[in-house]
């Protein structure tokens, strides 16, 4: 029994010891490779510390974010019920107003396609327009590619005379001296310009060769002329009037114009015809809104210009003292830019090549810098009123046709069998118009607007020429507009020497000193 128990007791032992040994050996590398996983994921949680406080982070911005916009829809949604509904006192109060405001602004609609609704569309160009201005206000740091010039101020040169209501005139003379002129040319200078331009790059060898005298002169309130506080066209032409007065042009004299500047000249026509010899006009500009003008030649005229400048007019014409924020941009610039550019203008194949000479370039750049020396936007603003309001008259006026005098029982009477006192009305004189057929700046239609309401106006067309290829820098132009208008070139007079008249008084009163 004892024996068994031993047995028993020893075989227990043995077992007990195996599987001790067996689990140990086993369970070494388990223990190991626990160890391993443990410190994996002690370093796993160690390094994806950061990417979960960013979740975080995100996560309670995106959930703020979404409580902000709750937050503004239901504010919306408040005001919609309380303030902008048909019963709201907001809307009753302010409904009159803004369908003025909105009747008045009908006109920017067709600009727009017609599928489009106009309260969504103009809201999306005003936002958009906003954030461009934004973006160019704020990036002062812009740099271009191309050379800019930089806008001289340059000291007074000008001649002036002092007209009757106390202004200064400056004007600029070319060519033969006054005594010597036989033909005298008066040249208005276009829309910021200035008495430099004149002909822009006429040789004084061809004004002398046809005896031609050039007199340029600002505009009030350009270059280094007053400005005027009341203009008008009536102005405008005893301006040029009291010019030719003062620097002794006797006779008749011939106005030359281009582009704008023959706003100026029309008014001439109109109010000083007695003084004028006849008018050269190249590429001449009326009134856009003009009421005579038909709906072909109205479409055809502003389907040329770019949207830009086809606003511009619109401010002018309806709300101009809008224009002084955009003209300060861009007329009274501290840099040079291209003409086409500044103006906004669509130019033709000739034009584009002549603006890049460096002679256009230099002429441009310093007849800019002279129409700005003032600093002041008035006359800019005055000018661009002038060409799109109202006019004091019609061109059509300027056509030659019989007035009779019918005003008086009397005068009626002899009308009645054919005695009526009659004369010719309207402009006397010859009016030559050069029209480039690429022109973008002012269109051919306006021209055959001017054609058909003066039909004695010759008109000479111009395949393939632009709005300034035909008159600037163009020696073989100039000389063909000379001879169209003077003929064949006789020179200019010779100087007058003493009468015999004169001479024998002279001999008798120096005889008759003698004697005493």
């Amino acid at each position: 029994m004892a024996e068994a128990r031993g047995t028993r007791t020893t075989w227990w032992s043995e077992e007990l010891a195996s599987l001790m040994e067996n689990p140990i050996q086993e369970t070494t590398p388990s223990t190991t490779s626990f160890e391993v996983r443990k410190s994996e994921e002690v370093i796993t949680e160690s390094g994806g510390g950061e990417e979960s406080l960013k979740e975080h982070a995100v996560g309670f911005l995106m959930a703020w974010c979404e409580i902000l916009m709750e937050l503004g829809r239901g504010c919306r949604d408040i005001l919609q019920q309380n303030f902008f509904n048909q019963d709201s006192y907001v809307v009753k109060k302010l409904n009159g107003p803004f369908s003025k405001v909105s009747k008045r602004l009908n006109f920017l609609n067709d600009f727009l396609p017609e599928d489009r609704d106009p309260l969504h569309a103009w809201s999306i160009v005003l936002t958009v327009f906003l954030l461009a201005f934004a973006a160019i206000s704020v990036d002062s740091n812009h740099k271009t590619l191309t050379k800019v010039m930089t806008v001289r101020i340059h000291p007074p040169i000008a001649s002036r005379i002092l007209l009757p209501d106390g202004r200064y005139m400056a004007y600029h003379d070319q060519g033969v001296a006054a005594g010597r002129a036989r033909f005298s040319l008066v040249a208005p200078h276009s829309f910021l310009s200035s008495r430099l331009a004149g002909i822009p790059g006429v040789k004084a060898s061809l004004l002398e060769e046809y005896g031609v005298r050039l007199v340029t002169y600002d505009l009030p309130g350009f270059g280094e002329s007053d400005p005027h506080p009341n203009r008008n066209f009536n102005s405008s032409a005893l301006d040029m009037l009291h010019l030719v007065n003062a620097v002794n042009v006797t006779d008749k004299f011939w106005v030359l114009c281009h582009s704008s500047g023959c706003i100026h000249t029309w008014a001439s026509l109109r109010y000083i015809p007695e003084r004028i010899a006849g008018a050269a006009m190249l590429a001449p500009m009326v009134n856009p809104y003009e009421s005579q003008m038909t709906k072909d030649e109205m479409k055809r005229t502003w389907e040329k210009w770019l949207p830009k400048r086809k606003y511009m007019y619109s401010l002018a014409y309806r709300f101009p003292k809008l224009l002084s924020f955009f003209y300060r941009k861009s007329f009274l610039p501290e840099k040079h830019d291209r003409i086409d550019k500044q103006f906004s203008l669509s130019l033709g194949k000739k034009d584009e090549i002549l603006v890049e000479e460096p002679e256009f370039e230099e002429f441009w750049q310093r007849d800019l810098e002279e129409s700005v020396r003032q600093g002041n936007l008035r006359p800019c603003l005055e000018e661009a009123v002038l060409q799109v309001s109202k006019w004091d008259f019609d061109i059509e006026e300027l056509h030659v046709h019989k007035k009779c005098r019918t005003g008086s029982l009397l005068l009626w009477l002899k009308s009645m069998y054919g005695q009526a006192e009659c004369e010719l009305a309207g402009y006397l004189g010859r009016i030559h118009i050069w029209q480039g057929l690429d022109d973008r700046v002012v269109p051919p239609s306006m021209t055959e607007y001017i054609e058909r309401v003066l039909p004695e106006a010759v008109i000479h067309k111009l395949p393939n020429e632009g709005h300034f290829s035909y008159f600037f820098f163009c020696d073989e132009c100039h000389r063909k507009i000379f001879a169209t208008l003077f003929g064949t070139p006789q020179g200019p007079f010779e100087q007058q020497e003493e009468t015999a008249l004169e001479k024998n008084t002279e001999d008798a009163l120096q005889v008759s000193v003698s004697d005493k």
